[in-house]
């Protein structure tokens, strides 16, 4: 690769990261809304540009964190479980194919259990926690620990929980300021469908 292009990838990488920032400034305002529109802006991009796949793992990640926080579980749900039945075809995993594939089922778990589907969310504990390193997925192992005692959390625990293990990667000491940049004016406001 040539400096002119290396100098131009870097710049690209900086323009999606930047309009990622700027949407998990959103996201901590409570504007999932907009935060969707950044992330999925840095997703195409992401793409466009040919970034690392380290880019659309964490963007996509953030697009989660705002559907399940705006509670739209429906949407994680399936996310996740086309994301666990792409794993499968598979065959053997990476390190971090499992450590991946164990926080998506921690995530589904618990989009299913605020969907209230208490019974398929332990299931997805259980496996979940298969794939987990012994001091992995915290959330996971008390949830489960709850479930198999008998009890339900409701949302409020839930997010107390989430929230003291700091599971959502997008929190305030995690997100740069200085950096974020405003969506590009022809995707701002895109056009109603």
């Amino acid at each position: 690769m040539t400096a002119t292009a290396q100098t131009q990838s870097a710049k690209g990488h900086m323009v999606h990261m930047g309009i990622a920032e700027a949407g998990k400034l959103a996201a901590l305002r409570g504007d999932h809304g907009d935060a969707l529109r950044h992330y999925r802006e840095a997703l195409r991009r992401a793409q466009a540009g040919r970034a690392p796949e380290v880019f659309f793992r964490h963007y996509t990640q953030c697009v989660l964190e705002s559907l399940e926080l705006s509670g739209a579980h429906a949407e994680v749900i399936d996310f996740c479980d086309r994301a666990l039945a792409h794993y499968e075809t598979l065959g053997t995993l990476l390190a971090i194919q499992k450590r991946d594939r164990a926080a998506t089922g921690e995530r589904l778990a618990l989009n299913l259990l605020k969907s209230g589907d208490a019974d398929r969310a332990r299931s997805a504990l259980e496996s979940a926690l298969q794939d987990a390193a012994r001091d992995d997925l915290p959330v996971a192992r008390t949830v489960l620990g709850w479930l198999q005692r008998g009890m339900t959390p409701d949302a409020r625990r839930l997010r107390d929980l989430q929230a003291k293990h700091a599971y959502f990667t997008v929190r305030n000491d995690q997100v740069s300021a200085d950096t974020a940049l405003p969506l590009p004016p022809d995707t701002a406001h895109p056009p109603p469908v």
